[in-house]
């Protein structure tokens, strides 16, 4: 059954005085349709469709909300939950953190907002008091031991397992990279990376880039491996671009550098930090779904309507502006009109969805290669791992938030200790050990298509292997999560992207937002970034949408930002 809907305005109550000064209108929901009256002239509110409840969609509606009563805002969610690969997945008891989510930017304007959606802890945490560690604590904030809606201070520590030995990750030249690696083979590390500062590989493609940053030696080691693990392609496959975003300025004198500043004693400008080098980072009790879900509570509260289980499938378009898009709910399709769209789907998806595409536009779209991501969930009394470094933990785990898995003899990429992220996401903390094995695939591969059943013995299977656990007897519970076009890739058709974006752009009322909206690997804060300014230039009038995409792409928004 085919269903039209066309604008239904589910309102805020505004209340104007004889000379239209509001007096009020944020807050309070209304089912009736608001009209303001100036003179004889009768003005209905515009609508706003947001497609995706994840950071950049739920960002979008806030900020629209907050910032105008001139809209009706709709979120479109096609999944039954909030936050996108942000989202926190529960099982029993357990909480899992979909691919691991640091709350740290350089962008004053996220950090503001995640301030007032989840105010900083103002006590000591369950394992900042049972440890005695002391963290900021903001004056007046909550108390995370009594109350939910609060953001954890937490250690920032990743290290590289590689050869059955902890690196610091990114690799640092300290005593600990030298006795692991062996004098023979800093020394050829060393010369390579000599030879690399002195003569320049053109950076054109990522295996050069890191070659450049690096040295080949390092690169070999804990670089080539690991990129083919994540993106199924070797990095002389893949655009440097893709480094520039995600590792700008992070060589062996950006490490070195950043060693001689902790030496300092002067509080760094976080503008100043490189992003990969961050040793504190701000995080929601109960992970960063907590966040997300409350936002879209507020969002709701200011009179924004979110329906999930919404699949977008075509958008309509005449004369260069998108007028409404079709969705499927229930097994029914459904027909919404808008005056302002916009979308964080995957781009690949948002064309194909479209009319009168120019062939040239469809096959780059369709041409858009993504990576999957699959998490597997492992509850254990221990693991293998010694705790071998100075910072306390509870029952004496390692102190990582994440271990990168550099060995190309294992598929495994990552490994989550939930426990470092939030004591809150482990119902047992002090006795038991919640872990998260981070896989990367393409769906409809055989990795993709293994039961759960399966895909929980290939975790445990590797761990033995690595050393990690000892058995499948140490295992007590278990979780698989899946997450398609969890990480936009830059290859394929990807070369071809900015003249996809100039033909999306003229479009007039359509804003592409989000990691999968842009078709960029954005951090969170970046995809929040984005929605700031698809706000911004809807409520001013700004036509020109380069601010949006450029996002992630100026130096500004880098991981490194250069000194002023």
């Amino acid at each position: 059954m085919i269903g039209k809907e066309y604008p239904v305005y589910i309102q805020r109550k505004i209340v104007y005085n004889k000379e239209n000064v509001r007096l009020s209108g944020k807050g309070a929901g209304s089912t009736e349709k608001i009209k303001r009256t100036i003179g004889k002239k009768e003005l209905c509110m515009k609508k706003a469709v947001i497609i995706g409840a994840g950071p950049a969609g739920v960002t979008a509606a806030y900020e629209l909300l907050k910032k105008s009563d001139e809209y009706e805002v709709l979120i479109l969610e096609e999944s039954q939950e909030i936050g996108g690969i942000s989202r926190t997945v529960r099982y029993n008891g357990n909480r899992m953190d979909i691919g691991g989510h640091r709350f740290f930017s350089k962008d004053d304007r996220v950090t503001k907002w995640w301030d007032e959606i989840m105010p900083l802890q103002g006590a000591p945490s369950y394992d900042d008091k049972k440890l005695g560690r002391q963290v900021p604590l903001a004056a007046g904030g909550p108390d995370p031991e009594k109350e939910d809606r609060v953001m954890l201070t937490r250690n920032r520590v990743s290290r590289i397992y590689y050869g059955k030995k902890f690196y610091d990750y990114p690799v640092k030249v300290n005593a600990t990279t030298i006795k692991n690696m062996g004098f023979a083979t800093t020394m050829v590390a060393g010369f390579s990376y000599l030879k690399a500062a002195v003569a320049k590989k053109p950076e054109d493609s990522l295996e050069n880039f890191y070659i450049n940053c690096f040295g080949k030696k390092l690169y070999s080691m804990f670089f080539e491996g690991y990129t083919e693990k994540l993106w199924g392609r070797h990095p002389s496959e893949i655009d440097a671009s893709w480094g520039a975003q995600r590792t700008k300025g992070l060589s062996i004198m950006g490490i070195l550098k950043d060693n001689v500043q902790k030496l300092v004693p002067k509080k760094q400008d976080k503008h100043q930090v490189q992003t990969s080098l961050i040793e504190e980072f701000n995080y929601p009790k109960y992970g960063p779904g907590q966040l997300w879900e409350t936002a879209a509570s507020e969002v709701e509260k200011m009179g924004g309507e979110i329906r999930k289980g919404c699949k977008v499938t075509r958008l309509h378009t005449v004369d260069g502006r998108v007028q409404s898009l079709s969705y499927v709910q229930n097994g029914e399709e459904h027909t919404i009109e808008g005056d302002v769209f916009i979308s964080s789907m995957p781009v690949k998806d948002l064309v194909g969805g479209m009319n009168d595409v120019p062939e040239e536009m469809s096959k780059i779209a369709a041409g858009l290669p993504y990576r999957d991501f699959v998490t597997v969930g492992l509850l254990v009394d221990k693991l293998n791992l010694k705790n071998e470094t100075k910072l306390k933990t509870l029952n004496n785990i390692v102190p990582d938030c994440w271990i990168y898995v550099q060995d190309v003899g294992v598929k495994l990429g990552r490994i989550q200790v939930f426990n470092n992220w939030s004591p809150y996401l482990v119902s047992d903390p002090d006795h038991k050990v919640w872990i998260g094995l981070e896989y990367f695939c393409s769906e409809g591969d055989k990795y993709w298509n293994m039961s759960e059943e399966e895909w929980v013995k290939f975790g445990i299977s590797e761990l033995v292997k690595m050393g990690v656990i000892t058995s499948e007897k140490d295992v007590l519970d278990s979780h698989r999560e899946r997450v398609k076009k969890a990480y936009p890739a830059y290859f394929d058709t990807y070369d071809h992207m900015d003249d996809l974006i100039q033909y999306l752009d003229t479009f007039e009322n359509l804003y592409c937002v989000g990691r999968n909206g842009q078709h960029r690997y954005n951090n969170m804060d970046h995809s929040m970034a984005t929605s700031f300014e698809a706000v911004d230039n809807i409520l001013s009038g700004r036509k020109d949408k380069k601010n949006i995409w450029s996002v992630n792409t100026e130096k500004e928004y880098h991981e490194e930002k250069k000194e002023a």
